[in-house]
């Protein structure tokens, strides 16, 4: 559950630490003090994204921290430990710092983490309802999802939908395959008559470097051997070749070191380059002895080069591309074998379609159970908020095939017993479509396992014994979670076992939100604000004390009717 929030500079809070209870509490103000500001930071540090103009005025940034205890939500534990971001043992800390200039950072126990980490934990922790929850009730497809929630078929739902995409996927690619077979065939054509025709040249295309310099050798032999044979005579010619004359010399100098040891490096010189000559020379004697003019080998150098030079014209790419547009053209005919395959692609399709066709059935299965237990669920809270005659059923209607199953899931409703079954947009007013809205929500909010529930302002446009009616209703909820309720009405404040007062205060130069807890005299106040304005008389301070002992004999009740139970 939560149990500490802390907000620096976010819009109107300077600085505001609040511990949370167990149970139901309370956030009770005037207009504009700045209740949902609260709501709005748990959002931000839950995983929403920051709309601009959050941080405070003359700040450099909003941070928001909201600290958790984890007993009895082993999930949550898990979730922490696969993503590898445990904390303290049984704790849980998020934190969202959001910059001036919109940069926004999020942090789970410390570590860094995506917006969708956070969300994804953020759905595990806290279920916020908001006032117009009820607006969005009149979608199917949100009422769809809520009773996906109530049946536990999160699983189901999404990998019916998985299947019905590899279904819609694979029909699209088999219809494709069977319009454009022509279009595939004269392509894959080209593609084997290119690959044949390259298919004998890759051994001389992967040696195409070394082809060149043979080639280059052969043509100019005659040269080569010519010049080859002069070289060696210049070095080997008994009175006239350098390696003789350099012996001569060689002789004069060791005759000069014997006579002046200062000459030992020009020695060392002359010997080297000797030395460096002589194994010239026995190099260019293997060279030689390995040159031999070949027409033949020439003429057929000359047929490979010029093979490779009209394929390469051919199809419009350089010598060297060529053996990439091989390995490409491979890999398109692979591909068009593996899309013509009409036969493969109608298996695909068959067990695609019974795949879905499996997960939508068990999806259906749970719907249908959910749908009576939701049923019997919301009118049982109807009759606690003043809708005693009211019923409330969820309808499976079928349907096509469709991503979401075989069925569409409409909430119907009626506000009266002489009236029948409908649609909710059909059959409720403002007051009422409210107060089914708090039942189906404190309904699937009890068969959830997130430990903590925000009610924003959901009672608006009800009072009087309904208000009592969903004060009751939220005090009973708090009994087996968490429960935070921003509300206006005393009626229902009167119900919290905890009861945080927000107000506004100006400054010189700015203005500022609050929050408080309130002790016993002070909830009286504060309840006697929410009869009779600003003028508390003693009249509405008896009936305010009237009021929160009513709703303590009324919770003490409740749990004892709990325990006979």
């Amino acid at each position: 559950m939560l149990q500490h929030l802390s907000i620096h500079d976010f819009i109107l809070v300077d600085s505001l630490d609040i511990d949370f209870q167990s149970g139901l509490t309370v956030l009770t103000g005037e207009t504009g003090a700045g209740k949902s500001i609260l709501v709005d930071a748990l959002s931000l540090v839950l995983g929403d994204r920051a709309e601009t103009g959050v941080v405070r005025q003359g700040a450099r940034r909003a941070e928001i921290s909201a600290e958790f205890g984890l007993d009895g939500q082993p999930e949550v534990e898990v979730w922490l430990e696969q993503n590898g971001l445990e904390g303290d043992p049984g704790q849980c800390l998020l934190r969202r710092v959001m910059e001036a200039e919109g940069r926004s950072r999020a942090f789970i126990n410390g570590s860094p983490v995506t917006l969708t980490q956070l969300r994804d934990l953020g759905e595990l922790l806290v279920d916020i309802h908001g006032q117009h929850a009820h607006h969005a009730l009149l979608k199917t497809s949100v009422q769809r999802e809520l009773l996906d929630e109530f049946a536990g078929a999160q699983t189901e739902a999404h990998e019916t939908s998985q299947a019905w995409h590899r279904w819609q996927t694979a029909r699209k690619r088999l219809q494709a395959a069977r319009e454009e077979a022509g279009a595939r065939l004269l392509e894959k054509e080209g593609l084997e008559a290119a690959l044949s025709e390259v298919q004998p040249l890759l051994d001389d295309l992967r040696a195409w470097d070394d082809i060149q310099a043979d080639h280059q050798r052969q043509a100019h032999m005659s040269s080569l051997i010519e010049s080859g044979a002069q070289l060696l005579a210049g070095l080997e010619d008994d009175e006239e070749g350098v390696l003789s004359r350099l012996a001569h010399l060689q002789i004069l100098l060791r005759d000069m070191l014997e006579k002046d040891a200062s000459l030992a490096d020009e020695q060392a010189l002359l010997d080297t380059a000797l030395n460096n000559l002589e194994e010239a020379r026995h190099g260019l004697r293997r060279y030689a002895d390995r040159l031999n003019l070949d027409p033949e080998h020439l003429a057929e150098l000359d047929r490979r080069i010029a093979e490779i030079h009209r394929v390469s014209r051919k199809h419009r790419v350089t010598t060297p591309e060529l053996l990439e547009r091989y390995a490409a053209w491979q890999e398109r005919l692979e591909a068009l074998q593996s899309e013509e395959d009409v036969e493969v692609l109608a298996i695909e399709v068959s067990e695609s379609e019974t795949s879905f066709g499996s997960w939508a059935q068990k999806l259906s299965a749970k719907r249908q159970r959910a749908a009576a237990a939701l049923g019997k669920t919301v009118t049982e809270a109807m009759a606690e908020l003043a809708l005693g005659d009211g019923r409330f059923e969820v309808g499976l209607n079928p349907c096509s095939p469709q991503s979401h199953g075989i069925e569409e899931a409409v909430f119907l409703a009626a506000s009266h017993a002489s009236l029948a079954l409908a649609p909710l947009n059909k059959v409720a007013s403002g007051g009422e479509l409210s107060r089914i809205s708090l039942a189906i929500q404190t309904a699937l909010s009890g068969q959830a396992g997130v430990p903590t529930l925000i009610f924003d302002e959901v009672d608006v446009g009800i009072g009087g014994g309904v208000a009592e009616a969903v004060g009751r209703r939220l005090a009973r909820l708090g009994e087996a979670r968490q429960v935070l309720v921003i509300t206006h009405l005393p009626q229902v404040a009167a119900f919290g076992s905890h009861h945080l007062r927000v107000s506004k205060l100006a400054g010189e130069d700015r203005v500022v939100s609050q929050v408080v807890p309130l002790d016993a005299e002070e909830r009286v106040l504060e309840i006697s604000r929410m009869l009779g304005g600003q003028e508390i008389t003693e009249t509405t301070r008896e009936h305010a004390r009237e009021m929160l002992a009513g709703a303590g004999q009324a919770e003490a009740a409740g749990k004892t009717r709990k325990k006979s139970a």
